[in-house]
């Protein structure tokens, strides 16, 4: 049974909440995105700081002290969903907007969502996340994560139909709602979005994709933090897998896949190089090579068509299987003993330059 969101009254208001760490090169601007907003009613925008070791939190000083809107609550632990819940629970109004220091809201992209959650009667709202790049690298990350070869064409990433939805990247939120179902799990350290709206939709209410909504991201600046990045997303996903099983996707499981069948190719090779397997046995294992060769023309391939740009196209040969190798191998260890106490290592430390 599907169960309609509370609706507010009109003018009530929105509050804007935004887990930082490590961000001094993209805050200022995610806050000027989120205060030029149109909204109807009063706004705020809550950051939950973390323990920046950049300039962050000096410079968030001066932000809030600028503007009377921005408010400042201190997450000495670093989790993103105990930022989140800190900053939830200090929020004066009923609408939630979840918002990332690494990312700027579209002009009207609020209004939008208030209007879809309303007409949807929907608990969340989400629309599509559009990666971007301020150098090739970046730009080479970007056009990963927006297509389905880069990470597996969920709705947020490509675009889908409107209608109701998985879960919802970012979010615009009720509160009300995330009261009854409990806030953010503060166990789970990624893939947090995923579960809260797996209990928003077990609880009978909406989830909902608006593919008009945009918000631009920026993803990692170097391959380093890139690969520390999808390991630890991955190793959470395992985790995810081992808690919710059969809800989790299909899509899920490929990169995993692959990484067997990377591990399947080394193994063969070696013992046909090493001569411990050789005549029909070993032409009958050399098909096992066969889909790592398919997969590395297809990465070639789409390097060459996707990048706009020579270096764009030897950084995308690179990312896309740092992408899936790194996070098919944090799936396989979340999967066989637990994310435990994995973090995101690429968001403690952002002061090296730009590659």
């Amino acid at each position: 049974m599907t169960v309609d969101a509370p609706v507010p009254a009109p003018g009530s208001g929105v509050t804007f909440v935004m887990p930082v760490l490590n961000e001094r090169d993209y805050l200022e601007r995610a806050v000027q995105t989120v205060l030029q907003q149109d909204v109807d009613g009063p706004a705020e925008l809550i950051l939950a700081l973390g323990p920046s070791s950049d300039g962050t939190t000096e410079l968030a000083g001066r932000l809030a002290a600028a503007d009377p809107r921005i408010r400042l609550v201190e997450n000495p632990q670093a989790d993103i969903p105990v930022a989140l819940n800190l900053a939830i629970r200090a929020a004066r109004h009923p609408t939630i907007v979840r918002v990332d220091a690494h990312s700027e809201l579209a002009p009207g992209y609020t209004r939008r969502a208030l209007a879809t959650l309303e007409r949807a009667r929907a608990a969340n709202v989400g629309g599509v996340m559009r990666a971007d790049g301020r150098t090739p690298f970046q730009r080479a990350v970007a056009i990963a994560y927006n297509s389905p070869a880069g990470l597996g064409g969920g709705a947020y990433h490509v675009g889908a139909p409107e209608g109701p939805a998985e879960s919802a990247y970012l979010g615009v939120m009720r509160r009300e709602v995330l009261e009854e179902v409990g806030l953010f799990d503060e166990s789970i350290r990624r893939g947090e979005d995923w579960e809260l709206n797996l209990r928003i939709r077990r609880a009978g209410y909406r989830v909902w994709f608006d593919p008009q909504l945009a918000v631009t991201y920026w993803p990692r600046e170097s391959w380093a933090r890139l690969a520390r990045q999808f390991v630890a997303t991955g190793t959470w996903r395992g985790e995810l897998v081992r808690r919710f099983g059969r809800l989790n996707s299909l899509r899920f499981f490929a990169p995993p896949a692959l990484v067997a069948a990377v591990v399947a190719s080394l193994v063969i090779a070696v013992l046909q190089v090493t001569g411990l397997v050789s005549g029909v046995a070993s032409a009958v294992l050399s098909v096992v090579h066969l889909p790592i060769a398919l997969y590395i023309l297809g990465v070639l391939g789409f390097s060459v068509v996707a990048g706009r740009s020579l270096q764009e196209r030897a950084w995308l040969a690179l990312v896309l299987p740092t992408m899936h190798l790194s996070w098919g191998a944090g799936f396989l260890v979340g999967l066989v003993r637990g994310a435990k106490d994995t973090i995101d290592t690429s968001r403690l430390d952002r002061n090296t330059p730009l590659p």
